[in-house]
C-alpha cells in the first residue's frame, strides 16, 4: 500500500504524490523501477526536484542497551524543473539502482522481519516535504541463496534477523549498517556453537560471507567469538557443492581455538569460481529443498507492515543517522 500525503509545508491546496513501484522483488544492485505520480494544487506550482531515498529499520547501541530508528542508505533525484499546473496529473518514470549490500527482506516469499522503504521527497519552491513511502522488497542474489540453503539442509533453523547500525572491521562494508541473519546451529554443531550469525556483503565481483560462531563457554573459561570471513563471486552459484563448501566453513569454524571480536581481523579464505561474473546476477536456483527450514522459521516473523510501512520510532540520542517521518504530513 502506498500513502498519499498532502504537500504539509504548503498546506491545503498544494501538489500530491504517490510512488507506485513496479511489483515483484528486486535484488541487491539491481534496478528499482516506478513512476512518480503527481497531482497540481490549487494553484501552479514549480517542482525542483524529486528525490527518492532508501531507508531501512536499523538496530543501534546505546547506553548499554539497543535502540531503534531509521537510517538512510541511498538518494536518487529522479525528476524536476519543471512546473506543474493546477489539477494537471503527471507520471514521472524512474529506474535506479539499488546498492549492492541491500539488505535482503525475503527468502523464497517468506518475510525475514526486515524492514525497507523507499521515501519520496519532494522540493516545491523552496520548501521540502517527505510525503510518500512504500515498502521495499529484496529477495537475495544466487549465492546468498545458496549459501542459506546450505545452511537449511545442515540443519541449521532461522532465529531472527536484523540490521545493525556500525562497520564490521576487516571488511570493505559500504553501507553504514549491515544485516545480521541469526540461525540456531545444526544438531551435530550444537555442542560447539550457540548461534551462527551470517552477513553478506555484497559488491559488484563477488561478496564476503562473514559467518560468527557464539562458542559456549567450558567450567573454567568464559564463552567467545568466533569470526570467520570467505570472499566468492557472483558466477557459477549453481555449479558449486554448496553443502560441502558450507559444511567445511563451519568445520573450520568449529576447530578454531581463537578468540576474534569486532573490529579485529578475520580469519580469510578464498572460495572464489573460475566463472565470470553475471550482469543478470545468474540464474535463480531451482527452488526450495528441505533448506527452506530457514524461510519456513521466517513465516512468522512479519513486522506488521501488511497495510504499508511503518517507519520505526525515531530516537534522537543515538544520533544524526536516525532520521524520522515530518509529523506535519497529513494524508490526502
Amino acid at each position: 500500500m502506498v500513502f498519499k500525503k498532502l504537500l504539509g509545508s504548503l498546506g491545503v491546496g498544494g501538489p500530491t504524490v504517490d510512488t507506485v513501484l513496479n511489483p515483484g522483488a528486486v535484488r541487491p544492485g539491481g534496478s528499482l523501477t516506478g513512476q512518480v505520480h503527481l497531482k497540481g494544487g490549487s494553484a501552479d506550482f514549480d517542482i525542483e526536484q524529486i528525490t527518492l531515498e532508501l531507508v531501512a529499520r536499523v538496530e543501534a547501541e546505546h547506553d548499554g542497551g539497543e535502540a531503534q530508528g531509521v537510517a538512510a542508505f541511498g538518494r536518487f533525484t529522479v525528476a524536476g524543473g519543471f512546473r506543474l499546473a493546477a489539477g494537471e496529473q503527471r507520471s514521472v518514470p524512474f529506474t535506479v539502482v539499488l546498492p549492492w549490500e541491500t539488505p535482503i527482506t525475503e527468502l523464497y516469499g517468506q518475510a525475514l522481519g526486515i524492514v525497507l522503504g523507499v521515501r519520496t521527497e519532494l522540493a516545491v519552491s523552496g520548501a521540502k516535504d517527505k510525503g510518500d513511502l512504500d515498502p521495499l522488497t529484496i529477495a537475495p542474489l544466487p549465492v546468498q541463496e545458496a549459501v542459506l540453503e546450505a545452511l537449511g539442509q545442515l540443519g541449521f533453523g532461522f532465529k531472527t534477523a536484523d540490521l545493525e547500525y556500525g562497520h564490521i572491521g576487516g571488511t570493505g562494508q559500504q553501507l553504514p549498517f549491515y544485516q545480521e541473519i541469526e540461525l540456531v546451529p545444526a544438531p551435530q554443531y550444537a555442542h560447539a556453537m550457540q548461534e551462527l550469525e551470517v552477513t553478506f556483503l555484497a559488491n559488484p565481483e563477488g561478496m564476503e560471507v562473514v559467518l560468527e560462531a557464539d562458542k559456549p563457554g567450558g567450567f573454567f573459561a568464559s564463552g567467545h567469538d568466533v569470526v570467520n570471513r570467505h570472499v566468492v563471486s557472483h558466477g557459477g552459484a549453481d555449479q558449486r557443492d554448496w553443502n560441502t563448501v558450507v559444511d567445511a566453513w563451519i568445520r573450520q569454524m568449529v576447530a578454531s581455538h581463537g578468540h576474534h571480536s569486532v573490529p579485529a581481523p578475520y580469519v580469510h579464505t578464498d572460495a572464489h569460481y573460475a566463472h565470470g561474473h553475471h550482469d543478470d546476477h545468474g540464474g535463480h536456483r531451482s527452488g526450495p529443498s528441505t533448506g527452506t527450514a530457514i524461510a519456513a522459521g521466517a513465516a512468522g516473523l512479519a513486522v506488521g507492515v501488511a497495510g504499508g510501512l511503518v517507519a520505526a520510532e525515531v530516537v534522537d540520542e543515538v544520533g544524526d543517522f536516525f532520521e524520522g517521518d515530518d509529523e506535519g504530513d497529513e494524508e490526502a
